[in-house]
């Protein structure tokens, strides 16, 4: 099965899919570039190591590849709030301090919004918020209704990376019969780099997200077996993971 992602992703979910005997092959289909809004950014960093911040907040592990990229200090009496265990622990990885994190019932950005009660005090609070360019800002949206100052950042992007050719004839050939789509860009390289595939290549579907576009695609299959199998794949992958983890 082709895992399409990287670093601790691809790491958490192959370990995942090879518990359930899959064997897992981690072509990263998508990485991470720097944002289209460079200066701000660097603007944002530069208060955000003043101190000028109450909070910042994170949705996806990559912002501590951005903060270490900009060798970013983040001031004392600034607080970190993020989403989703896996980027709890890469923050904490980095030697940084987490005040606020979701719980395993609600590990999504709502679910963050309902643990973190400074934000429902009736204090208007400074707010950083950094997110992918394809994310949607949820988290921004909903401390911008409770009537805080919200500085939201568009901290990197999300680029497609072509498969090597190794891999690219390895799924054209059957060899690899099943693919992992983890997000709605995941599912458009997929339908880009691998359009020459056996029709008895499973896809299976990580989120309503990803499956919406896999579909209009035109990726899924359906026959009964091969739904089992999509169902018992995404399953072993989704139980390593956060949803947050599935933003592109």
């Amino acid at each position: 099965m082709l895992v399409p992602r990287g670093g601790s992703w691809g790491t958490l979910v192959a370990k995942a899919l090879r518990s359930q005997g899959a064997t897992p092959v981690v072509a990263p289909l998508i990485d991470f570039s720097h944002t289209s809004e460079e200066e701000k950014l660097r603007q944002a960093l530069i208060k955000l190591e003043s101190g000028y911040y109450d909070w910042m907040t994170a949705t996806n592990a990559t912002v501590v590849d951005v903060l270490a990229h900009n060798n970013t200090v983040i001031a004392k009496r600034t607080q970190v709030a993020v989403v989703g265990e896996t980027t709890y622990a890469a923050f904490i990885d980095a030697g940084y301090e987490v005040a606020r994190t979701t719980e395993e019932a609600d590990t999504s950005a709502l679910g963050l919004l309902k643990v973190w009660p400074e934000i429902s005090n009736g204090k208007i609070l400074r707010i950083l918020t950094m997110r992918s360019d394809v994310a949607k800002p949820v988290l921004t949206e909903g401390l911008i209704d409770l009537g805080h100052d919200v500085t939201q950042i568009v901290a990197y992007r999300t680029i497609g990376v072509p498969a090597s050719v190794h891999v690219r004839e390895d799924v054209s050939s059957g060899h690899i019969n099943a693919l992992l789509v983890s997000s709605p860009q995941v599912a458009r390289e997929v339908a880009a780099q691998f359009a020459d595939r056996p029709d008895s290549t499973i896809v299976a579907c990580l989120g309503d997200e990803a499956r919406a576009e896999a579909e209009r695609l035109g990726l899924t299959t359906g026959s009964s077996a091969s739904e089992a199998l999509t169902c018992a794949v995404a399953k072993a992958a989704l139980e390593a993971l956060d949803p947050a983890d599935m933003m592109d």
